[in-house]
């Protein structure tokens, strides 16, 4: 769904319904820091910061972004430090406290189930992200957009309180020279352990290849997965083989890009199938296909709960409803090389000439890549960044051309937009599955919008028979979002 689209709230909604609800952990950081400097109206950030395990982080970083009564609506918000290798503590404090405060209101008031998810290509923050979503007790870390075969160690180091490390991609890096990203749970807590339990870890699969090679040879234990197709919303795998474009310029997926199920059943671990399966009946096909249930991300953002703004639902809604609803598989849009969807909306960046206009600038970076410059020392370089200073640093023309600042874009879709000017603020770049064409299946008669409630009522009905029983919370749960 993007940055913060599953957020607290949607989350929460989800498990009290008795599901896997699931928030999305990229960018957090820069989430708290401006819904602090908006001046948190209903006190909920700070409710959970007061709940925070070392009091004395959660007092830096209110002093740091908290603005009692909110910023001027034409003032920019306060720059966060951008993720780099060997990350300053005020960023490291308000990375870990920004998961636990979103796991921590996604749990409260209720028992029932919460995951994060998180992008293995996003590497440099993730183990402040882990440790922070561990500390508000996560059940589930679900990670996918790479091979995640560290994780699970990291998951066995950080519960038992000691140091954990991430071997982090470097371009031009030496033979046998690693960059590290490292995180100590007892210096972060001066010494004060708090318990954190040890979640429950789904890799994200495009393939069974990929699952097997998670099964075999990730560094700890890999509780399920999550096979996810290309109709997917976000980044989407890239296609086997050559890649191949049809005529409107999207990767074209073939045969060889369908999973092999038979070969994931033969692991012995449960798995959900993700990508146009938020439709009445897939639910009833999956579990028939031996899976514990679906992952439904396009039905869930266009919900009340959901944090996309309420102008860009209702856009999108009404585009369903006429017929005109339409993503675009963008092979060069995502800095990361991966292909990525993109809603085409009146208004975003979806549109070229709104792209063209836009002055390009990375000020939040968290899809830089790490490059190694002629002294030995990690670079940092994004192919949406202006493109002389990606020259400078060793890049091309070619890799610059047509890549849009996803940062940005999908901060500006939860209202978080950056101002540039008095007149001028970043745009929305909204990402969806191809099942956005379908969302206003979920509309009742006469209403122009619907709730998480809802699309559970059409996804879980009717009951499922199995084994005589009806499938409507199975552990684990049968419906993530």
């Amino acid at each position: 769904m993007g940055v913060a689209v599953s957020g607290w709230k949607l989350a929460r909604t989800v498990s009290r319904l008795g599901q896997l609800g699931v928030v999305s952990g990229t960018g957090l950081a820069i989430i708290l820091a401006r819904n602090l400097q908006l001046g948190d109206l209903d006190g909920r950030l700070r409710h959970a910061l007061n709940h925070f395990p070392v009091p004395a982080v959660a007092a830096r970083v209110l002093a740091q972004y908290f603005i009692p009564g909110g910023k001027s609506p034409t003032a920019p918000f306060k720059a966060a430090p951008m993720p780099t290798l060997r990350p300053g503590p005020p960023l490291v404090e308000l990375t870990v406290a920004a998961n636990f405060v979103e796991v921590f209101l996604a749990k409260e008031g209720h028992d029932g189930l919460v995951g994060i998810n998180f992008l293995e290509k996003i590497q440099l923050p993730t183990l402040p992200s882990l440790y922070g979503a561990m500390l508000a007790s996560v059940d589930y870390v679900l990670m996918g957009a790479g091979i995640p075969r560290a994780i699970p160690g990291a998951l066995d180091r950080l519960a038992e309180g000691e140091p954990a490390q991430l071997k982090i991609d470097v371009i031009g890096a030496l033979p046998g020279e690693e960059f590290l990203s490292t995180f100590d749970p007892r210096a972060f807590c001066a010494g004060q352990l708090p318990v954190a339990k040890r979640p429950q870890f789904l890799g994200i699969v495009a393939s069974a290849t990929l699952a097997m090679t998670l099964a075999k040879k990730a560094n700890g234990r890999v509780d399920g997965f999550v096979v996810e197709g290309d109709t997917a919303g976000g980044h989407n795998a890239p296609p086997r083989g050559p890649l191949q474009l049809s005529a409107s310029g999207e990767p074209i997926y073939g045969e060889r890009d369908v999973v092999d199920l038979e070969k994931i059943r033969a692991l012995g671990l449960p798995f959900w199938l993700a990508g146009s399966y938020g439709r009445p009946g897939r639910l009833a096909d999956a579990l028939r296909l031996g899976a514990a249930g679906v992952q439904v991300g396009t039905a869930f953002a266009f919900c009340n709960e959901s944090g996309l703004r309420p102008e860009l639902k209702l856009q999108a809604l009404q585009m369903s409803r006429a017929g005109s609803a339409r993503v675009f598989t963008d092979p060069i849009a995502s800095p990361t090389g991966f292909p990525f969807k993109v809603v085409q909306m009146e208004g975003t960046l979806s549109h070229a000439d709104q792209y063209a206009a836009r002055t390009r600038i990375c000020d939040l970076g968290y899809l830089r890549h790490l490059y190694r410059k002629p002294d030995g020392t990690p670079g940092y370089r994004c192919p949406a960044e202006p493109v002389d200073d990606f020259i400078k640093k060793g890049g091309t023309v070619a890799d610059a051309q047509g890549r849009k600042c996803l940062c940005n874009g999908l901060v500006a879709n939860v209202g978080l937009s950056q101002m540039r000017s008095e007149e001028e603020q970043e745009l929305a770049l909204m990402t969806a599955g191809d099942d956005v064409a379908n969302v206003a299946q979920f509309l009742k008669p006469g209403c122009d919008s619907y709730t998480a409630a809802d699309v559970m009522e059409r996804l879980l009905a009717p009951a499922i028979p199995v084994n005589g029983a009806k499938v409507l919370a199975a552990e684990p749960s049968p419906v993530a979002v």
